[in-house]
């Protein structure tokens, strides 16, 4: 930065210098082109091309400075890691070995976000539960793998996807890891397009969650659920329906699981300058005192420049109610965490 400034300053006093003895110059070759004598206009042009050479050279340094800077400023991991590929390792011959070990050197194997993937440091359950911190480590990972685009005509993108979401006990001595949830799914995502229309596409999917626990701690469900994404301005609505395709009495692990969870949610994403907010919405629909619930609110925001991590964000959750976890689906949950977001 230092040295674009030197060379800024060094071309604004060269055109001040030069800038009336090339007039001048000028001046003579007109004059000597008035008289045709072209062999001494030629002259002075030559003089006037060397004259300019200095700071041809000076603006060619900022372009190429400039042109540098801006190319730095755009570099990402993948292409250092090509970078690496192909300037540090040996070339092979066989193209197909070459690009075998290019695909693993680089990595790039068509995977997507697909919720959001966090890290809570440290949450906060304000109900206190046996055997077991109220404090404790939160995270989420996730990501999709598109499998096919358009086979029905329909501009469709069939995918799988994963999200795990695990509960680590950090506080205790042993931090345990006392829970995780794993969440494969097969979906198909059709957009949608009518001028006169709010919906901009659904998503049928197919889902399965369980903890990997055995016996009396072992959850799991399978579901199939169709969701709609609606918009207006940058208010975005998104309501799911599921339905629960049933089991046999005697591997059901968590019978009443709908009794708590209900038949589907709806979330509502706001997204503002360089924040985004969600709230989703859960609700069994029980008008007794059976009614069950859950409230969950999702805050990301820029971190301070400082930080300087790239693609991540500040994420701030809350949540209440009940499901926030498999082993808790019967149990209410009032929990706050505060981390970073490395998608969203």
């Amino acid at each position: 930065m230092k040295r674009y400034k030197q060379a800024l300053i060094i071309l604004f006093f060269s055109t001040s210098l030069f800038a009336n003895n090339i007039n001048s110059l000028y001046e003579q070759a007109l004059e000597y082109e008035k008289n045709q004598q072209y062999k001494e206009a030629m002259e002075i042009y030559k003089k006037i091309a060397n004259l300019n050479k200095p700071q041809k050279k000076i603006e060619e340094s900022i372009s190429f400075k400039q042109t540098k800077k801006d190319s730095n400023t755009k570099k990402d991991f993948t292409s250092l890691k090509s970078k690496f590929f192909n300037k540090y390792l040996d070339k092979i011959e066989d193209k197909e070995t070459s690009n075998t070990l290019e695909q693993v050197i680089i990595r790039d194997f068509g995977l997507y976000p697909y919720k959001t993937t966090y890290l809570l440091p440290v949450t906060y359950d304000t109900k206190e539960k046996d055997n077991r911190s109220q404090y404790e480590t939160k995270f989420q990972l996730s990501f999709e793998k598109p499998l096919t685009y358009n086979i029905f005509g329909l501009n469709e993108t069939i995918s799988f996807a994963y999200t795990q979401k695990s509960y680590w006990q950090t506080s205790r001595e042993s931090a345990p890891f006392r829970e995780s949830n794993y969440q494969p799914e097969f979906f198909v995502t059709i957009p949608y397009k009518n001028d006169n229309s709010s919906l901009k596409g659904y998503k049928i999917s197919f889902l399965h969650e369980s903890n990997g626990q055995a016996e009396e701690k072992s959850r799991s469900w399978n579901r199939v659920y169709l969701e709609s994404y609606f918009q207006y301005s940058n208010l975005f609505l998104i309501p799911r329906i599921w339905y629960r395709i049933p089991e046999k009495t005697s591997n059901d692990d968590n019978k009443d699981i709908e009794k708590y969870l209900g038949f589907g949610d709806l979330t509502f994403f706001y997204p503002y300058k360089k924040h985004t907010f969600e709230l989703k919405l859960r609700n069994n629909l029980r008008l007794n005192k059976d009614n069950k619930g859950a409230v969950e609110f999702n805050w990301s925001f820029p971190l301070p420049s400082f930080l300087n991590i790239a693609n991540s964000f500040g994420y701030f959750q809350v949540f209440s109610g009940y499901g926030d976890s498999l082993i808790d689906y019967d149990k209410e949950i009032n929990k706050i965490g505060l981390g970073i977001a490395f998608t969203r």
